[in-house]
């Protein structure tokens, strides 16, 4: 994963525990993951806002 050990990910996590504290961590990361899921869902809109068609350019003769 990434190239991350366990053990840094342990690191991580107790660093990220004392910064924030136990009772604020489940909502940091619940707003993170819905923050993602939004980002990803954007990003499909916006490919599919995106035409495909070669004739919705304006072309001047």
């Amino acid at each position: 994963m990434f190239g991350i050990g366990q053990t840094e990910i342990l690191i991580f996590l107790v660093i990220a525990m004392v910064l924030f504290g136990s009772a604020r961590l489940p909502t940091l990361m619940r707003n993170l993951g819905r923050s993602a899921t939004e980002f990803k869902k954007g990003m499909r809109e916006e490919d599919s806002d995106v035409p495909t068609d070669s004739t919705s350019t304006d072309k001047k003769s």
